[in-house]
């Protein structure tokens, strides 16, 4: 471990950094996918089961994203405090 990765102000950076990402994907799939680029996506993608790919976005496509990023940001988050030695162990 070198020296500039084992103070508190990098550890929070890289925090940070990972939380602003998260962030960006959720608003990315969640706004821009399902309000912005509805039509869009209705019209150049196909249906999921009788449904317009917009909408499922909306409805599903949105929720199995932020689960997705949830399980991704603990994983993410659990490395860094390995990294940066914020175990318990």
């Amino acid at each position: 471990m070198s020296a500039s990765k084992s103070t508190p102000l990098a550890y929070r950076k890289a925090v940070t950094r990972t939380t602003l990402f998260a962030l960006f994907i959720w608003f990315f799939v969640s706004f821009f996918c399902s309000i912005l680029a509805r039509d869009y996506l209705d019209a150049h993608f196909p249906t999921i089961g009788h449904a317009p790919f917009g909408f499922w976005m909306a409805q599903q496509g949105s929720i199995l994203s932020f689960v997705c990023i949830l399980c991704a940001y603990a994983f993410r988050m659990n490395r860094l405090d390995r990294l940066y030695g914020y175990t318990d162990q």
